[in-house]
């Protein structure tokens, strides 16, 4: 039996972001949403998408 994974929780603890794994943007071998989660929301900066207020 195979399974496949298409789509994934963004590793961002606040964040609700599901992202494709071909979208995603991987940081110590963990899947993130976009850049900012994945450097662990330098300055604050959330990652911006509607819906998601997570912060780091």
């Amino acid at each position: 039996m195979t399974v496949t994974i298409d789509m994934v929780k963004c590793a961002c603890a606040d964040c609700v972001c599901v992202v494709s794994t071909s979208n995603a943007v991987e940081a110590a071998g963990r899947m993130f949403c976009g850049d900012k989660c994945a450097t662990h929301h330098e300055n604050s900066a959330g990652c911006d998408h509607a819906g998601c207020t997570c912060h780091g």
